[in-house]
Parts: C-alpha cells; sequence; structure tokens
C-alpha cells in the first residue's frame, strides 16, 4: 500500500511520499530548532524530508534530467503535440538553450533545496544523544543516508553545469549565498568524501526491515563511489567499489528484464537505489503537478491517442535507438513501442519530426503492449529507477575495460547480455566484433551495452559527454535523421554544449560566482 506523510520543518511544509511505511509519521509541528532536535524521533523525519526534492518532477527534478539524459542525446526526441509543447525542452534537444531557461532554473533551485535539507540535519544529528527510536547505530546511518543524497543532489547539478557554488552548512544570512563556484574537481571530492563517510554509516540492503525499503543502502553508496569514481575517470577506484558491491551479494538481476519497469519489481533485487513513488488518490496527475504525491512519467510517456493510453506523448524515441538493438534482443520492445496506423488518432500530435515511436518503460503495460487503465495506481505510483544492479556491471566492465583488465570486463558485460536474452547463448552476430582479447572492440560493445540496457532511462547523454564522443556521434545522428528532423537540429559545438548555462536568476543572486 503506498502511503505518505506531511512534515512541517522550520516552517517549510514538506510533503514526501514512499511505497513504504517509514514515511507514514505524525507531524512534529512548528518549533524552535534546539527543541526540534531533541528526540530521535524527529532526527529520522528531518532525514526523511531530504528525499523530498529527489520526486519533485515537473520542472524541477528528475524530468529535466531525464529530458537532458534522453532528449539532448541521440536517444529520443522532445515529442508532445508540436515544436513548442515545452519549448525549453525543444531549445535543449537543438543546444538553443540560453541562461533564462525556467525549466533549469527550476531544476538548479530544486538541487540547492535537497542540499539544504541535507545540511540543516547534517549539522545537528550528530549533536544530539541517542535513545530507544535513534540508536547509536541509526545515529550513523542517518548521516549516512544524508551525506548520500547531498552526494546525489551535486552529482546531478555538476554534470548538468560544471562548477557551482559548494554549501556544506545551513544558510543563515543572504551573505553566506554569496560564493565563487567551487571548480568541478573540487565538488567531485565532495562527493566522494560525502559517500565514503555514507558507506561507513549506511546498512545493507538486506539489513533493513520491508518498512524501510527505498532508503539509501550501502550499496547505493558504493554504486555512487564507482559511478562518481568513472566520471573522473579514476578507474582503480572505480573498480574497487564496483568489486566491494559486487562480491556484496546484496543484488542480482532479475530474469526477466521488463520486470524492473512494473509496480511487482519495484525495490527488487535489481534495485540499487530508486525514487519512491505513491499512488495519488486525490489527482489524476499527482498533486501540485507531481511535487508532492505521484509521478508525472506515466502521463508524460503514454501517447496523446485515447486508443494508446490518452498520456502527453513526450520522451520519443528516435529511429537511431531503435536500429541499435540487436535482431532478435527482446529489450527493445520492452523500451519502445512502435504504434500501427490505426492506434494513432492525431497524426499531427502523435508524429513528432518523423517518430512515431513511444516510450514503453514508464508507461504501465500489460504483457500484450496494451494499456493499463488510468486509474490513480497507474497514473503515478511506478518508481523511477536511478541505479539498478545491470548498471553496475556494466560500470565495473567499463573500469576493468579502461584498465585493460578485459577478462573480469567481458564476464560482467556478458552477464548483462545474457539475461537480455533469457540466459540463451549470445547471439552469433555482433556489430562490434568478438571483443574476446581487443580492448578497443570491448570499449565499442560496452558503450553498445550501455544505451540499450539503459534506454529511455536518462543515462545516455551523460555517457557521450563523459566518453568524450558527444559531437563525433551527434554529428552522426543528425546527418541520418530525415530532413524534417534535420531543419530543427542545430550543430553541436565541442566544449561548449556538453553543459548547460548557470541559470540568470541565480547568477544575478550570487554575482559572486562570476569572479
Amino acid at each position: 500500500m503506498k502511503k505518505y506523510i506531511f512534515i512541517i520543518l522550520s516552517g517549510l511544509t514538506l510533503t514526501f511520499t514512499s511505497c513504504e511505511s517509514w514515511l507514514l509519521e505524525p507531524s512534529p509541528g512548528v518549533t524552535k530548532l534546539e527543541d526540534f532536535y531533541s528526540v530521535g524521533k524527529t532526527a529520522i523525519q528531518s532525514t526523511n524530508a531530504a528525499y523530498v526534492p529527489l520526486m519533485w518532477e515537473y520542472n524541477s527534478t528528475y524530468f529535466p534530467e531525464w529530458f537532458i539524459g534522453d532528449v539532448v542525446s541521440d536517444d529520443a526526441l522532445k515529442g508532445g503535440q508540436s515544436i513548442g509543447d515545452m519549448a525549453d525542452v525543444y531549445d535543449m534537444e537543438n543546444f538553443k538553450t540560453n541562461s533564462n531557461s525556467t525549466f533549469l532554473l527550476d531544476f538548479y533551485r530544486a538541487q540547492y533545496q535537497g542540499i539544504a535539507r541535507c545540511n540543516l540535519p547534517l549539522q545537528e544529528i550528530p549533536k544530539m544523544s541517542t535513545d530507544s527510536v535513534m540508536t547509536a547505530s541509526v545515529q550513523q546511518r542517518l548521516i549516512g543516508e544524508l551525506k548520500f543524497l547531498r552526494a546525489m543532489y551535486y552529482f546531478r547539478l555538476v554534470r548538468v553545469f560544471g562548477g557551482v557554488p559548494k554549501v556544506t552548512a545551513p544558510i543563515e544570512s543572504s551573505n553566506d549565498w554569496q560564493q565563487k563556484h567551487a571548480t568541478v574537481s573540487e565538488i567531485y571530492q565532495l562527493m566522494v568524501d560525502d559517500l565514503e563517510d555514507a558507506n561507513a554509516g549506511l546498512w545493507k540492503k538486506s539489513q533493513y526491515a520491508a518498512t524501510d525499503l527505498g532508503r539509501a543502502t550501502k550499496g547505493a553508496a558504493q554504486a555512487m563511489l564507482l559511478k562518481v569514481h568513472l566520471y573522473n575517470k579514476n578507474y582503480s577506484e572505480a573498480k574497487r567499489w564496483g568489486d566491494s558491491i559486487m562480491l556484496s551479494n546484496e543484488y542480482e538481476l532479475l530474469d526477466n528484464y521488463a520486470d524492473n519497469f512494473t509496480l511487482a519489481g519495484e525495490n527488487g533485487k535489481e534495485s540499487v537505489f530508486e525514487i519512491q513513488y505513491m499512488e495519488d488518490p486525490t489527482s489524476d496527475y499527482g498533486e501540485g503537478y507531481g511535487f508532492t504525491r505521484g509521478t508525472f512519467t506515466v502521463i508524460l510517456t503514454r501517447s496523446r491517442s485515447s486508443k494508446l493510453g490518452g498520456g502527453w506523448g513526450f520522451n520519443k524515441p528516435t529511429q537511431n535507438l531503435y536500429n541499435e538493438y540487436e535482431t532478435g534482443d527482446p529489450r527493445r520492445d520492452a523500451t519502445i513501442l512502435n504504434p500501427t496506423n490505426d492506434e494513432i488518432e492525431t497524426p499531427e500530435q502523435e508524429i513528432y519530426l518523423g517518430s512515431r515511436y513511444l516510450n514503453r518503460k514508464y508507461a504501465m503495460m500489460n504483457d500484450d503492449n496494451t494499456y493499463l487503465p488510468l486509474t490513480h495506481a497507474t497514473r503515478g505510483a511506478i518508481n523511477n529507477k536511478v541505479i539498478r544492479y545491470s548498471d553496475v556491471l556494466l560500470m565495473y566492465a567499463e573500469a576493468c575495460c579502461e584498465l585493460n583488465d578485459l577478462t573480469p570486463a567481458k564476464n560482467a558485460l556478458e552477464d548483462v547480455r545474457k539475461r537480455a536474452r533469457g540466459n540463451n547463448a549470445i547471439l552469433p552476430v555482433f556489430p562490434y566484433g568478438t571483443y574476446a582479447d581487443n580492448q578497443a572492440d570491448l570499449r565499442k560493445a560496452i558503450r553498445h551495452e550501455r544505451r540499450v540496457e539503459l534506454a529511455m532511462e536518462g543515462h545516455r547523454w551523460f555517457d557521450l559527454c563523459r566518453w568524450g564522443i558527444a559531437k563525433e556521434t551527434m554529428d552522426a545522428y543528425k546527418a541520418g535523421e530525415s530532413a524534417e528532423a534535420r531543419s530543427h537540429m542545430a550543430a553541436f559545438i565541442a566544449g561548449t554544449h556538453e553543459l548547460f548555462p548557470i541559470p540568470s536568476k541565480e547568477v544575478d543572486l550570487n554575482p559572486a560566482g562570476q569572479q
């Protein structure tokens, strides 16, 4: 049963939701800071509140990251009923975004709201005495959760904007915000420090009660350390953390790939970390456009046709992505829907720049590709996956490959490939060579596999940028698209378009950041 909580903390109303009861807490009311942080129960409540910005979707957190990760890349087109529908996203996919983008402004601010919700309890909880609710172990776990979340928020910021202000203590005056931007390396070092601390204090997934599933875990911290070091090209450290999470025996691949994107597959054995959502019993789209409970994901991706779910038709897979799948790879049909002519009611609204494809992963489908009826449950309850174990295996394979340690890299890669095919023999025809003893071919194979395994999950653009192949990939993608699509595609400029501009309103508020 999906549950929810209303938290009032420091004069701010914070509403958070989850599929588990760990967020079902009574309101502590409004009180003085020293009085609030007096018992373990309120320490848990303030930690719960730090998760909230993860789930602010519409124009705030997940949508921008998702749109950037997919739509800016060669994996997806914006979609919607016209070019002007979500014009900010149209600008993103065509490298025309400027600092006045409200989309980026909301995203930027949401991350710092999340950071602020981490910084205050990180200051106060270590000073608290333990009690029957917050034992010493729980206290260290809460600190670990908060440091994990702070690292997650900074990770979202740095890979979209580059260097940003490093805020690690509560803001007590406007002067506290007047500071220079930290360098990218400084932000990454903060994330590493936070995640190592988090790893020390967090519990394993198996140590949590069923009522606490969804919280940050030791495995989630290790997976993020693997990811952060991979982004920094520190492959030996990435491999070390990959070894740690793989040897923990806490995670394994689901037998059926598509089960990851069902209600039944939430918080399962393949889930390392996912954003928790719930059924919204009062609103079709989630109260406050998904700001408090329920997700927009289902409505966002379903076709505009009433025959196909009656959604908004955004985040549409490209032909280029469709063609990337090997013949017989079942992940293609688990990821991409190809509606028939009879299923398309309004072609002018449903076919965007020549693409008729639809994103299947979060559309709430039956096994026969029919849509589940739109109810309050199917509109918003499904969780968003942030890190799956297959992602861990492929990151580990990449780190090993770059170290020229080809055998463990190949083994991890083939674990993912075999699962996708129901553990049948790997298809004999592979477009990137045998990759048995060739680092260059193995690197291509891993990059291919990341694309098809994690398609439409918000990874692709960031992968292209960190690999340094965004320009060549986007140039080739543009050349292969229809004349209609090409007419709307701006040229990618290497060294410029990998990052997005800091919103001008934030620049105005913090002129010291530009010094």
